[in-house]
């Protein structure tokens, strides 16, 4: 089987893949995209809007904590909140959920508000978003989820001075409402948006086919003995090489039958005149018969002369089907493959990459490593085991190749010291679009293919493939076996 159509059947471009209409296809490629496009950005504009809305959310909480903190003093030696009951209703409830607070002494005292408040945890940060020393967090009250704002707010007399904590929180409702109000608007505007692209995508691609329509009918209209060639004009000028070899395959057929017509005129007449001589043979074989007293000598002749013209009549007609024959030849392009070779040329065409990444790329190859294959396909195989192995090995690590013969097999191996494949991972990696999780972190634009055409093309080459653990260090050995040229 031959081995560059097998990839492209892998990736759904070969001769096998149904193509189906050429419009939905354009409208598949090019809606598809956009679709997915349309989400990352409405994923985008929806994450921003909240950020936006927590931002606006966040200030509204500290301004609230930061009058709450006007009101906190000393008097007395003691830690005070002076919160009117006007202020205070404020903080009992808002229009969609409650406020909560609680005003924190230099000592750890409850002064003011919910004493069972969720404290600040240990690990959260400064906001960096305003220069007061306030720390936001998230926290389930009540059985509630809450945003909580705490400030260290400085108090101090002539008698002491330090630091008392004042912590406002709120339930989420408004924030919910609000997120949901953005999330809904943003749909319905990339909705609306998709919907517009797409129905002037479909029009536009109704538009460019119609050139194509206009060819097939006049290719469906044309008579059958008309040989000049279909107006390449009628179509865009991508589409004109098609339309010339269209005409170059008609003339070509209209020349075959040409020739078919010539080898059917040629072999009728050849035919005619020793078909005619031993249907007169035969008559007179049968008159000779219906005479009275026949004459057996001159029967044997007749027949034998039948014999001779029978003989002559099949030989022509096997040479004019010789003339007719058409021979095929199927050619094998595999050849003898030196795999050391090949590892060494994969080796200096990436010594660039593995240079600039400060990784060791070696040679181990005592043997020359010789397999039946094609060098083009094998070249590719080693190419994207190379690649893969810098592109997941960290800098100061380092890759091996090794070429060595075992067995009757020559085996070719690919070690590094990356991150490697969790052993449950091995054979889902040989997935198309498979990503290993520990690919995901080095190269997340990866994209997910090259084990898989490692594997078909060691399929094709009836090689096995295996993933290890690297021998000294932590990383992925890849080795695959070939059978060895004898």
């Amino acid at each position: 089987m031959p081995l560059l159509p097998a990839l492209a059947r892998r990736l759904g471009l070969g001769p096998g893949a149904a193509l189906g209409s050429l419009r939905g296809q354009l409208l598949r490629w090019l809606l598809g995209p956009l679709l997915v496009l349309v989400a990352l950005n409405t994923i985008s504009v929806y994450r921003n809007a909240l950020d936006a809305a927590d931002t606006a959310y966040d200030r509204s909480l500290l301004a609230s904590t930061r009058a709450l903190a006007e009101r906190v003093s000393v008097v007395d030696g003691k830690v005070v909140a002076d919160v009117p009951y006007v202020a205070l209703d404020s903080f009992e409830t808002d229009t969609l959920g409650r406020i909560y607070y609680k005003v924190t002494g230099i000592a750890g005292e409850t002064v003011s508000g919910y004493a069972d408040l969720p404290p600040v945890p240990a690990n959260v940060p400064r906001s960096e978003a305003y220069p007061a020393l306030v720390r936001f967090y998230h926290a389930n009250y009540n059985g509630q989820p809450v945003r909580i704002a705490a400030l260290l707010q400085p108090v101090y007399d002539d008698s002491m001075r330090g630091i008392a904590l004042i912590q406002v929180g709120e339930t989420l409702e408004a924030r919910r409402v609000l997120s949901n109000q953005i999330l809904f608007d943003t749909l319905v505007w990339q909705a609306l948006l998709l919907a517009a692209v797409g129905l002037l995508v479909w029009f536009a691609v109704r538009l460019v086919l119609q050139p194509l329509m206009q060819l097939k009918s006049a290719v469906e209209t044309r008579d059958p003995n008309d040989a000049t060639d279909v107006d390449a004009t009628l179509v865009h000028k991508e589409v004109r090489p098609l339309v010339a070899a269209l005409n170059s395959s008609r003339l070509r057929m209209h020349m075959l039958i040409n020739s078919q017509r010539r080898f059917i005129a040629d072999a009728s007449h050849q035919l005619r005149t020793p078909l005619t001589v031993l249907k007169t043979q035969a008559e007179l074989a049968l008159r000779e018969c219906d005479k009275a007293g026949a004459d057996p000598d001159a029967l044997r002749d007749i027949v034998r002369s039948m014999a001779t013209t029978t003989d002559s009549t099949v030989n022509l007609a096997n040479r004019l089907l010789t003339l007719a024959r058409i021979e095929h030849r199927s050619e094998d392009n595999t050849e003898p493959v030196s795999l050391r070779e090949l590892a060494r040329q994969v080796g200096l065409e990436l010594a660039v990459a593995a240079v600039g990444k400060q990784i060791d790329l070696s040679l181990e190859a005592k043997q020359e490593g010789m397999v039946q294959g094609q060098s083009l396909l094998l070249h590719e195989l080693l190419a994207n085991l190379v690649d893969n192995a810098l592109r997941y090995t960290p800098a100061g690590g380092s890759v091996i190749l090794r070429v060595r013969e075992r067995d009757g097999q020559v085996l070719l191996e690919v070690e590094d010291s990356g991150p490697g494949i969790a052993a449950a991972e091995r054979e889902r990696v040989f997935t198309p679009f498979y990503r290993a999780a520990a690919t995901l972190e080095r190269n997340p634009g990866g994209h997910g293919l090259g084990l898989a055409i490692v594997r078909d093309i060691a399929t094709l080459h009836r090689a096995t493939i295996i993933l290890d653990d690297a021998s000294h260090h932590s990383g992925l050995k890849v080795t695959i076996g070939f059978d060895a040229v004898k």
